[in-house]
């Protein structure tokens, strides 16, 4: 017990930066409900996170939980327990494949999500599993179900989730098409961006089903009303997720829309308003930077939201204040017939 109590980065320390991490996150204001406050003081981050990579200038440090230098180990934990996304895949070109989101943000989606007891769950983005260890935890295992594209990342997730005691549905498959298997779902959570709402996913929900969902740099909640159609608005909170990946569309190509501002003799504010870029990112397809300028001033720089997304059989649109309004621009769709 006494060189477990040692150990830097041992159980006993693990317990404790877990208490220090619900802290955090309750005083940021999040955690408001006692059953996911119970899920994050007892699902161990440190099991979906042997590893990570830290970022550094020009590049990214690894850090483990196997490490010899009891430093190393405690920095690891450190890293596993602080409040930000850890990045868990990198490719040969640098680019970020794969992570565990920031905590506070999961407890945001997670308590958006509004789950009751018997709420069958789908989790579109597998990642390191910590998440759908967190709803399992709530839920039970038979109510989750949780998909990824690649075998490599669903086979270590299936593990650690068993290893920490937990046993979701975990599918290997294209998330823009949900799992119609398991269908039909209550709620659907998406942990990667998307450029348009999977047309699968209505299709897949039961009556007054959920759907959150980062789009762009927004963080959608739609409601699937009995005849399918999903409507809702943005959550004012801005999120950067990794984009989802599919069969035949590469890593990156649900990016944020870019846009040289300066370049295309908009004002300096434009280039450095986050509402701004919200709007060029999500309205690209039908709008000139130029004409999405004189919206923004004319309508007072709109916030998130006063956006939101309709959802209607193979159609979707992105609009401000109302749905059938004047301001409504088509998003575009996922191949596959997703």
């Amino acid at each position: 017990m006494d060189a477990e109590r040692g150990d830097p980065a041992g159980p006993a320390a693990a317990v404790a930066e877990r208490e220090r991490l619900v802290r955090g996150i309750e005083r940021g204001g999040g955690l408001r409900d006692a059953r996911w406050r119970a899920a994050f003081a007892a699902v161990p981050r440190e099991a979906f996170v042997p590893v990570f990579h830290d970022s550094v200038l020009g590049g990214y440090e690894r850090l483990s939980g196997d490490d010899a230098d009891p430093l190393r180990r405690a920095a690891w934990l450190r890293g596993v327990y602080q409040d930000a996304p850890l990045a868990l895949r990198v490719d040969d070109e640098g680019r970020l494949v794969s992570s565990s989101s920031q905590p506070s943000l999961m407890a945001l989606m997670l308590e958006e999500l509004e789950v009751t007891d018997g709420c069958r769950v789908l989790e579109v983005g597998t990642g390191s599993g910590y998440n759908a260890a967190l709803l399992t935890h709530r839920l039970g295992a038979s109510q989750v179900t949780t998909v990824d594209l690649e075998e490599e990342i669903t086979a270590a997730a299936r593990e650690r989730l068993a290893a920490a005691g937990f046993r979701p549905y975990v599918v290997t498959g294209d998330g823009a098409l949900g799992c119609p298997s398991r269908a039909p779902f209550d709620r659907i959570i998406a942990t990667c961006s998307l450029g348009a709402v999977p047309t699968a996913w209505p299709r897949q929900c039961a009556a007054d089903a959920m759907i959150l969902a980062p789009l762009g740099t927004g963080l959608l909640k739609l409601r699937v009303a009995p005849d399918g159609r999903a409507e809702g608005r943005f959550l004012p909170t801005s999120v950067y997720f990794v984009p989802l990946r599919t069969p035949g569309r590469a890593a990156g190509a649900d990016g944020a829309y870019e846009v040289d501002a300066v370049g295309l003799g908009l004002p300096r504010e434009a280039l450095g308003d986050d509402r701004f870029r919200f709007l060029l990112d999500i309205g690209a397809a039908g709008l000139l930077p130029q004409e999405a300028y004189v919206l923004w001033r004319r309508e007072r720089r709109p916030r998130r939201e006063r956006y939101g997304v309709t959802v209607e059989g193979d159609r979707q649109w992105f609009w401000l204040d109302d749905p059938s309004g004047p301001y409504a621009w088509e998003l575009g769709g996922y191949p596959n017939g997703a």
